[in-house]
């Protein structure tokens, strides 16, 4: 596929120019493998910097380049370990911010602390807001991130918040390997993009009733709503965790007549014992994204990982160049397409 513009290659890279040698790009330690690829995308190099920890805990970081009046973009999720990667973060925001940058956008891929967006329990924090409230008062100027647990933790900051998804990717992945008699199965709490999920894949969409066992990992599946049986099935979500609450889902389906199953979301948590139980479970593919990095000790031949690197490098350039990012959600189909067969060769997946 080639496309109109005359700065992107076949597959939806950036050529190198003098607008991408502008963009400031670093990394901290949470992810550096999608910081590559983004600087890939864009035609560009990762700033030096030095992020370490020393003997005694205390994380210490120094800007290698001059960064006096540029545009900062800094790619940390916060995810394992996941204070150790929000406090890097936060280190880097301020020794960016006295060094003079002229804006800081802090691109988080993954918000740790998404869950906890309410008080849902008596004496009980809000940790998504104070997290918010720290990536303000460190020196960020803008936020751009993906898939938050909720979106109205877009309303915690009193900065600019991109938040991308990746249901369009996800959604195009599924298209392309054309499977007949789907159905695709959320919860209420993702119900929203699930709706759109599945527009796109042209099925229909049946909800998993479910609520919190106390504050454990763990939900209780009360009733599927929707007609299941005889099709495949897709469940989606925002992350997989503990994989507990989707192999309750798995089974519940299997009850229910669905005779394939298919799993993806966003974020891979992915913590203990998730991957043990994906492999015993009867999902045919587990399908997630490169937000949070992936183990060896993780990999499995039904884990498929798309990168979003290409998406996320695309918003870089158009925050910096000052163009709409929510047109890529809305006008850009082929863009997505592109995106789903880059590699950071710059060749076909």
């Amino acid at each position: 596929m080639q496309s109109t513009a005359p700065d992107v290659n076949a597959f939806g890279a950036r050529e190198p120019g003098r607008e991408n040698e502008s963009i400031c790009l670093y990394t901290g330690n949470a992810n550096p493998d999608l910081a590559g690829k983004i600087a890939a995308y864009l035609g560009t190099t990762l700033g030096r910097c030095e992020v370490f920890e020393f003997a005694n805990e205390n994380i210490f970081v120094k800007i290698l380049d001059n960064v006096r009046e540029r545009d900062v973009f800094l790619v940390q999720p916060t995810c394992s370990p996941v204070q150790k990667s929000i406090m890097e973060l936060l280190i880097m925001i301020d020794a960016f911010k006295r060094a003079s940058a002229g804006r800081i956008t802090a691109v988080v891929p993954y918000y740790a602390y998404g869950r906890s967006d309410k008080k849902d329990q008596p004496r009980v924090p809000i940790t998504a807001r104070l997290i918010a409230d720290m990536i303000s008062v460190a020196g960020a100027d803008r936020v751009l991130t993906m898939d938050l647990h909720q979106g109205q933790i877009q309303g915690f900051f009193n900065i600019p918040v991109d938040e991308l998804t990746a249901v369009n990717l996800l959604s195009e992945y599924f298209v392309q390997k054309q499977i007949q008699d789907l159905v695709v199965v959320t919860d209420l709490g993702f119900a929203k993009r699930a709706r759109a999920f599945a527009e796109l894949l042209d099925a229909p969409l049946a909800i998993i009733e479910k609520r919190r066992v106390g504050n454990s990992d763990r939900a209780e599946l009360l009733n599927v709503i929707g007609e299941v049986r005889g099709r495949r099935a897709i469940v989606v979500d925002d992350e997989i965790d503990t994989g507990s609450t989707l192999l309750e889902t798995v089974r519940a389906l299997e009850r229910e007549g669905v005779h394939e199953i298919y799993a993806c979301a966003t974020h891979g948590v992915l913590s203990s014992p998730a991957i043990e139980r994906i492999s015993e479970s009867a999902l045919a593919e587990v399908v997630i994204t490169d937000t949070i990095p992936l183990s060896a000790a993780k990999h499995l031949p039904r884990v498929k990982v798309l990168t979003v690197a290409p998406l996320i490098g695309e918003a870089i350039r158009r925050i910096h160049g000052g163009e709409s990012v929510g047109a890529l959600f809305s006008s850009e189909m082929k863009l997505v397409q592109e995106m789903l067969l880059w590699d950071h060769d710059g060749e076909a997946a």
